[in-house]
């Protein structure tokens, strides 16, 4: 028999499978199913993966939001496109938007307050990644992405996209401000 003709007999799964096939496949199985147990365990009581609300709205509705905090909470303004940062007190709703190739506005934040974070990407894919806490989330366009957060370490953190956006993606950082 060669393996460029067909074989004689084309109904395979008609022939008895031999032990050590029937082993393996036994076995892959019940890998399978443990993988997948392993899967949901590991999200409900591995603290792992963040459970976020999702929500469909367009640039110009987000926008709004977000304009309307940056209007409230403003405290001042970094960098030399004069980004602001803003201080919205504990439990409030912040916004944060993406798109080429930045973050805006700065977030101050309080330690030990739940805050709920919205984020968006007005144009592209963007990654929202929380360096060093390694909290990663990608911003979908046309979706807003909601999770509380509960800063527990004071500190300046730094946000990165880490979803290719273009040629400035390796520009594209920002700032997180835990008082």
């Amino acid at each position: 028999m060669s393996a460029i003709l067909p074989p004689a007999e084309r109904l395979w799964w008609k022939h008895p499978l031999d032990r050590v096939e029937g082993t393996w496949i036994v076995i892959a199985l019940i890998w399978c199913l443990i993988m997948f147990a392993m899967m949901v365990g590991w999200h409900i009581y591995g603290a792992q993966n963040l459970s976020t609300e999702t929500y469909r709205t367009t640039p110009e509705m987000y926008a709004k939001k977000a304009q309307a905090m940056v209007d409230k909470y403003t405290v001042r303004t970094e960098t030399a496109d004069n980004i602001p940062v803003v201080a919205p007190p504990a439990g409030a709703d912040v916004y944060l938007t993406a798109r080429l190739w930045n973050f805006w506005p700065i977030l101050e934040l309080e330690k030990d307050k739940t805050y709920r974070l919205h984020l968006t990407s007005m144009d592209y894919n963007h990654g929202f990644s929380l360096q060093p806490v390694n909290i990663n989330i990608q911003i979908v366009p046309g979706f807003e992405h909601v999770m509380n957060i509960t800063p527990n370490k004071s500190g300046n953190y730094s946000i990165v996209c880490n979803e290719f956006c273009g040629i400035g993606h390796h520009t594209m950082v920002s700032r997180l401000y835990v008082k």
